[in-house]
């Protein structure tokens, strides 16, 4: 074997080997909110809102690139940075936020599976409990490797959408014109959705699970090129998933003037369009996004709380090494499992209320992660040189302004 190809292979070699972080934290991006959104999106304006993904895509590399790399150079949680840089006020101010905020992120994705399941007659007191006890073993008796490997898979199975897509024979060329020619009207529903598309892309707990995943990951900072290709790789498979989704939905649903107001419509309304197959994909797809973020969203929560404080956290370690981290996991899992089980839950207002409190905390972590990156006592030379700051607080400053709009949207109408 001449030494190109050796090169070559072990290239490929070390990429597979640090693959996970990237992929698992834009994959888990598409929740249970998150296709609800895209499925009102194409069902209400059809392809008009596809160019939306393109500033989405962006937003989504921009900011976890810096995750990772903070990860990779200080090998520290943004918890932990936060802590140590701005002291007690700011971090105990998040840690009540995205404690508060995930445990109603957390009910929401449980409602997904709940609802998705109906598709199949399956009830939500059998459903619920027994995802709730998969989950909680996976990560409590398992390892970092075994629930990573499952993550990865479940990423794979987000792709089912493109099935779903392509059985409702899409008009290419609308599609196409809708890419690269935006369709922009100044009414406040449209705005207030293409605020909630590109809004869905980032929500604070992510930026806290990146970084933790980096580091338990152990990637080495000789390494790191490979990390920023899995970031790459997982932005470019979340945006392909909300992709198929509106797409899906825009050629029927739109087609059909049929409107929706979450995912499990979505579905149900697919099967006299679509075909059964496709109102069935459309429901798995939903379910395996919801079981996904069911998981990763009290996993980020702990990782925080447990950095903030200083207590050993991380699923590669045993429960009697970390248990304040496996403590808060499995009471975030048991309280929002609670809520969807109670009868007549109000679940469309702890989702909205979840949002509002996201939106307040999302400009609190992005400007705390801006200066972070930006310190060379803690970054040395591997701070963001003049493009990527350019970059990163142009996304930061339209983030914030988008959360502040969606915000008083919200309040107004």
């Amino acid at each position: 074997m001449s030494t190109r190809k050796k090169n070559l292979l072990t290239n490929i070699l070390i990429f597979l080997s640090i693959l996970g972080p990237g992929i698992i934290t834009g994959s888990v991006d598409n929740d249970a909110g998150g296709i609800t959104t895209y499925s009102v999106a194409g069902a209400t304006y059809g392809y008009k809102l596809l160019w939306t993904l393109i500033p989405s895509f962006i937003v989504l590399i921009v900011i976890q690139e810096m995750n990772a790399r903070m990860g990779v150079v200080t090998g520290k949680g943004l918890a932990d940075l936060i802590r140590e840089n701005f002291g007690v006020k700011i971090t105990f101010f998040i840690f009540m936020g995205l404690l508060i905020a995930d445990i109603g992120n957390t009910a929401t994705e449980f409602a997904g599976i709940a609802g998705s399941m109906e598709i199949f007659g399956i009830s939500k007191y059998i459903i619920v409990p027994l995802v709730a006890i998969g989950v909680w073993i996976l990560i409590v008796k398992g390892n970092y490797r075994i629930a990573e490997k499952v993550f990865i898979i479940f990423s794979v199975f987000l792709l089912s959408y493109i099935i779903s897509a392509l059985m409702a024979k899409p008009d290419w060329k609308n599609i196409g014109l809708a890419l690269v020619k935006p369709s922009i009207e100044a009414k406040p529903d449209y705005l207030s959705m293409v605020i909630g598309i590109i809004g869905t892309t980032i929500a604070p707990w992510m930026q806290f699970y990146m970084q933790s995943s980096v580091i338990e990951k152990g990637i080495k900072l000789e390494d790191y090129k490979y990390t920023v290709w899995d970031v790459i790789i997982g932005c470019i498979a979340t945006v392909t998933v909300a992709f198929f989704i509106i797409v899906a939905c825009a050629s029927t649903l739109h087609t059909n003037g049929i409107r929706i107001e979450e995912a499990k419509d979505a579905a149900m309304a697919l099967k006299p369009l679509a075909g059964a197959l496709a109102s069935q994909v459309f429901a798995f797809g939903l379910f395996i996004a919801s079981v996904f973020s069911a998981a990763i969203l009290p996993i980020a929560t702990a990782f925080y709380v447990c950095e903030a404080f200083g207590f050993e956290a991380g699923i590669d370690k045993k429960l009697e090494e970390a248990p304040q981290f496996y403590t808060l996991f499995t009471a975030i899992m048991i309280i929002a499992v609670a809520i969807i089980l109670i009868p007549n839950a109000p679940l469309i207002a702890i989702t909205i209320w979840t949002q509002v409190l996201n939106g307040i905390l999302l400009p609190v972590v992005l400007i705390s992660m801006m200066l972070l990156v930006n310190n060379k006592e803690i970054m040395g030379k591997y701070v963001n040189n003049p493009v990527k700051n350019v970059i990163g607080w142009g996304t930061t400053i339209i983030l914030i302004v988008l959360t502040f709009v969606l915000l008083a949207v919200s309040f107004i109408g």
